[in-house]
């Protein structure tokens, strides 16, 4: 991988000079990574996404990470590239309008339930009585959370949860701004701190499919073996997390701005 890092460290100072066996090479190391991450995104998509057009758009985002990949930052090009690649596919899916208004604003109605019930309880608000707070039964409510599991997969660029100061902030953090940085250093232990504390806070299981999906690379399918329950289950918990997680932020971002006003 380190003489990987120095075609990379060569392509970006004497680009011209790179041969294209180089090139392909450099290419050819990293496009399994396109692979897994579509992948991965395409257990929470409908069936009708193709997994052949997330790879593509994949492939695009390697390119994009090859050429913007700044080898005098202190930040992996592996991490640098899953950013690319991700931020790439979710493009793709955006530009196919593949969420429905509707199903927005249902995420965005739930995500602002939650916040609010947590800032009146002073803790994390159960299912139960978040699905009282929305006047559903609990099929009702998890019908619900089946249907906005999709909107967790939005690029940030596209999401109108956050403002464009958050999306900034975020990005800064993700695009690998130096980390001698006391200020880049402050927000990137801020937001560690939020979602740690976010973690810590979700139910058990949540918390459990988090950690085998993200930590343990396992698929849902696996995860649902290893909890004994469906597949969809897994989807559902895993959806359940990220909303209260999404929630977590929103919070955070706004009281970041108001208390910059």
């Amino acid at each position: 991988m380190s003489n990987n890092n120095s075609l990379l460290r060569k392509y970006k100072e004497e680009p011209n000079k790179l041969t294209p066996q180089q090139k392909d090479k450099l290419v050819m190391e990293y496009a399994p990574l396109i692979k897994f991450i579509a992948q991965r995104i395409a257990v929470r998509l409908p069936p009708h996404i193709e997994i052949d057009d997330l790879i593509s758009a994949g492939v695009i985002g390697l390119m994009d990470a090859i050429d913007k990949y700044d080898p005098t930052r202190d930040i992996k090009f592996k991490t640098y590239a899953e950013f690319r690649i991700r931020g790439s596919i979710l493009d793709e899916l955006r530009a196919q309008d593949w969420v429905p208004r509707s199903i927005r604003d249902k995420s965005k109605m739930l995500d602002r339930t939650i916040v609010e019930m947590e800032a009146e309880m002073g803790r994390s608000a159960t299912d139960e009585e978040v699905a009282e707070r929305l006047g559903m039964t609990m099929e009702e409510f998890y019908d619900l959370v089946n249907q906005v599991r999709p909107v967790s997969l939005l690029s940030i660029d596209d999401s109108t949860t956050f403002s464009n100061v958050d999306k900034k902030s975020i990005l800064n953090l993700l695009e690998g701004c130096k980390f001698n940085n006391p200020y880049n250093q402050l927000n990137l232990k801020l937001v560690k701190e939020v979602v740690t504390g976010a973690i810590e806070d979700l139910p058990e299981r949540q918390r459990l499919v988090l950690s085998l999906y993200y930590y343990e690379d396992l698929s849902l399918k696996e995860i649902g073996m290893i909890l004994r329950v469906t597949e969809s289950r897994v989807s559902q918990l895993h959806a359940q997390a990220i909303a209260r997680l999404r929630a977590k932020l929103t919070q955070f971002f706004d009281e970041q701005e108001s208390a910059a006003v």
